[in-house]
């Protein structure tokens, strides 16, 4: 199944676990060493720690290897030139490497991100039956979407990004961040080309899109995106219309 199609995401996915995961690749641990060393670090966090099941220890760790350390082959230089910038970016912004990452691997976690932030546009707190209703009719009339959908929201409530707003399942704005570095503009750019099945999106689509509600991203003009990523390339239709997509 496409990762498009997938409900992917099925438990809560801290930020620290990511950065741990992250900075364990950037320091030349191998696979094996990664999955002894989160093992380790994160069994205090599940009941169990048998690994020899597929349990809630072991599938996190999956989720986050694949984020990171195997992603899917389509999103191999992403997930290079995403580690190359997490050594040169201030570690303040990191939150959008992780964020573009995760989105690009689990489509699920931006189409969740996507309707938080349309409807955050519209009004200052959010009902996460909102949240469930829109997201069930786009993969289907499942218990496990709603359930699901819960999961991605309590994780952005471990990132920051919102906060509870004092009333059951009801949710704001966190904390947001001011993207102003141009290659990790670019780079959130084609994070979220490859979080869509069409891999194209107008200008004005990538740089105000609700799927990065938490960060405010300074306004480039697409030559300039164009100059600094070489899998990005523009495509015009009429005078008006201007697609940036990832090249074949």
């Amino acid at each position: 199944m496409s990762r498009f199609n997938q409900v992917g995401i099925d438990r809560l996915i801290r930020l620290d676990w990511l950065i741990k995961t992250s900075s364990l690749i950037l320091s030349g641990n191998d696979e094996k060493n990664l999955k002894d060393i989160l093992c380790n670090e994160l069994q205090g966090y599940f009941r169990s720690n048998n690994t020899k099941i597929r349990g809630s220890l072991d599938k996190t760790i999956t989720i986050l290897l694949k984020v990171w350390e195997k992603p899917p082959k389509e999103l191999v230089y992403l997930n290079k030139t995403g580690l190359e910038l997490l050594t040169i970016v201030n570690s303040k912004y990191h939150i959008a490497l992780h964020w573009g990452m995760l989105m690009s691997v689990y489509p699920f976690w931006g189409n969740v991100a996507y309707q938080f932030g349309k409807l955050l546009k519209l009004q200052d707190t959010i009902n996460a039956s909102n949240i469930q209703r829109r997201l069930r009719e786009i993969y289907g009339e499942r218990e496990t979407v709603s359930r699901r959908v819960r999961y991605v929201l309590r994780s952005f409530i471990d990132w920051g990004v919102i906060t509870e707003s004092g009333e059951k399942g009801v949710y704001k704005q966190g904390n947001c961040y001011n993207i102003q570095n141009p290659n990790l503009l670019v780079w959130m750019a084609e994070a979220l080309l490859m979080s869509k099945a069409s891999g194209s999106a107008s200008m004005q689509e990538i740089m105000n899109n609700p799927a990065y509600f938490p960060f405010q991203m300074m306004s480039m003009p697409s030559e300039k995106i164009i100059s600094l990523a070489p899998r990005i390339e523009i495509i015009h239709h009429g005078l008006n219309d201007t697609l940036l997509t990832i090249k074949k």
